[in-house]
Formats: structure tokens, sequence, C-alpha cells
């Protein structure tokens, strides 16, 4: 088992937002504005993963799968043989934009 620490749960947290925002089509403002929170809220949330836990749980509320937050900051049982592999996994990742506000 890989070690959890806290800011890796909350680089995970806020990754896992973001990843269901985006599949939902949705725009910052669009979110912020459905969940009741300031766009620079939101922001702030999605860039440096700092947010009340009021407003996540409003965030949460809009976007759905509270499950979902509690299995992102699981620790992963993945383990690399190399550096290169952990380089591997970091690669390719397209970057996505919502559509909808």
């Amino acid at each position: 088992m890989i070690f959890m620490t806290p800011s890796k749960a909350e680089d995970q947290l806020r990754e896992s937002v973001k990843t269901r925002r985006l599949e939902q089509g949705l725009t910052q403002k669009g979110l912020a504005k459905r969940a009741g929170v300031s766009l620079s809220t939101l922001r702030k949330f999605e860039q440096k993963g700092l947010i009340s836990l009021d407003s996540f749980l409003k965030l949460l509320m809009v976007l759905g799968g509270l499950e979902a937050m509690v299995d992102a900051v699981k620790p992963s049982t993945r383990t690399f043989t190399s550096i290169e592999e952990v380089l591997k996994t970091d690669q390719g990742k397209e970057r996505k934009r919502g559509w909808r506000t």
C-alpha cells in the first residue's frame, strides 16, 4: 500500500472534482453559479486545492458523487519498477474544457 499524505489526498480530490466538472461539460463559471460559490473560490480550489468544507460540499451537491470523492483519496496500490514508468503515466494527458454554463 502506498502512503497517502494530506497533500496527495488534496490533489486527488481537486483533480476528481475538476474531472467530474469537465465530464458534465460545465465551465468553472457555470459550476460556481450552480453551486452558489464564488468563481474565485472554485478557481483557487482547482488550482491549489484550497477550499472550505462548506464550499466543497456545495460543489459535490451539484456534481454528485460523494462516494467517488471518498474513493479518490484511497491510496493507489500501483507500484512502479522504474522512474520511466512514473514519467510515462503523466504523459499523454489531454487538456479538456467545459462548454456549458
